[in-house]
């Protein structure tokens, strides 16, 4: 092998090593702006507070039984907005999650009465005391 071949093969592995790198670094640049794009998204999007007064527990206690035909009129107004729980209160948190269980709990019921009293069933016990008040 003559003593130029070496400098070939020298140049050839230095140019394809080049270009190994720049093809890593187009990949990982491509990459980078992807997720600072998503992270900027991000930002904006839960940059803006959520204000407490939006998800109140109060419209919940007066669900009627044409509410718990919707059944996602009754979810919507107690669920508290995306990252309230992180800046909120336990005890805040812990009232809201039983307030909006028992919401459920009495969609549930009235959804109940109301499929009964449509197949012409006898109701539950608990179901009519719980209707009179």
């Amino acid at each position: 092998m003559p003593w130029w071949s070496w400098i070939v093969i020298w140049i050839a592995l230095v140019a394809l090593s080049l270009l190994f790198f720049g093809v890593l670094g187009f990949r990982l640049f491509r990459q980078a702006t992807t997720t600072l794009s998503e992270l900027g998204e991000a930002a904006d999007r839960f940059s803006t507070l959520p204000s407490p007064a939006g998800t109140g527990t109060g419209s919940a206690a007066g669900s009627t039984p044409t509410d718990a035909g919707d059944p996602g009129s009754a979810d919507e107004a107690l669920r508290p907005a995306p990252g309230d729980a992180i800046f909120a209160s336990p005890a805040r948190m812990r009232h809201d999650y039983h307030a909006s269980k028992l919401a459920r709990q009495n969609a549930r019921r009235l959804r109940r009465i109301q499929r009964k009293k449509d197949r012409g069933q006898p109701q539950a016990l608990r179901d009519i005391e719980t209707r009179s008040t």
